[in-house]
């Protein structure tokens, strides 16, 4: 089982492959390729985000608190064999400032963990205090896979400074089942192809060069959240599925809690 750590600060913002083409010379003066982005090109991620029945992760996330946290499972290839590993990640912001921390684990693993706490197998103690503090998250949230995400990324990190990193995301799909870390038929397209998330990720102060580069650009920071952003589409048009209970056990509806 591995483990990472991950604290930075975050910016998201919205542009379109026309505004991506303009900075991005300049950006590569500064930065190199990841070595994910093979000959150029992007990568694909693949997860799939765990809420209650109720939504009840996504609804108190995008309340905009002071605190907040999600839990997901992450790859970066397509995972199917109940043997193949991937990322389970639980993410955390406070104020602005991230916190990522993750262990890798099989497939056939993840049910067992979440529907009944057993922990995976850990070989090293850190791991172990990961695989315990989301054991901790799943004891307080009752929850199951929620939305699936698939997108492409490009992604750069500073030639000083490796820590600092920009990310872009299009094409970017979600659907609300058959939960495989693959392409489905039932895959939604959540933005137009052309818009990009670009996302700046820094452990300190953002350097002057980018300030600039942004703001010659015209290129502000916008809240996005890949899950958010289906939730608040779908919670708009009334498509959302609750299952609320009384006292006594009994469904209910929203009605019931008035007042």
């Amino acid at each position: 089982m591995a483990i990472s750590t991950f604290k930075r600060y975050e910016k998201k913002y919205m542009l379109t492959k026309e505004q991506l083409d303009k900075i991005l010379p300049t950006l590569l003066e500064y930065m190199d390729l990841d070595p994910f982005c093979i000959g150029g090109n992007e990568y694909r991620i693949y997860s799939i985000y765990y809420d209650t029945v109720n939504h009840d992760v996504i609804r108190q996330n995008s309340s905009k608190p002071v605190y907040k946290e999600k839990m997901r499972i992450r790859s970066y290839y397509d995972r199917k064999d109940p043997d193949d590993k991937v990322f389970m990640e639980i993410k955390k912001k406070s104020e602005g400032v991230g916190n990522k921390r993750r262990i890798k684990l099989k497939i056939k693993e993840i049910e067992p963990f979440v529907n009944e706490g057993i922990l995976p197998e850990t070989k090293d103690y850190l791991s172990g205090q990961v695989a315990k503090e989301l054991q901790y998250f799943l004891s307080k949230n009752k929850v199951q896979p929620a939305l699936y995400v698939q997108y492409d990324r490009l992604a750069l990190f500073g030639k000083e400074d490796k820590n600092f990193r920009m990310t872009f995301d299009r094409n970017l799909r979600t659907r609300r089942s058959n939960f495989v870390l693959g392409e489905s038929d039932e895959d939604e397209l959540l933005l137009p192809d052309n818009t990009y998330i670009m996302e700046i990720k820094i452990l300190g102060a953002m350097p002057l060069w980018l300030t600039k580069l942004l703001s010659e650009n015209k290129l502000f920071s916008h809240g996005f959240s890949k899950y958010g952003s289906r939730y608040k589409k779908e919670a708009a048009e009334h498509k959302l599925i609750y299952h609320l209970e009384d006292e006594n056990g009994n469904e209910v509806d929203f009605d019931y809690f008035a007042d």
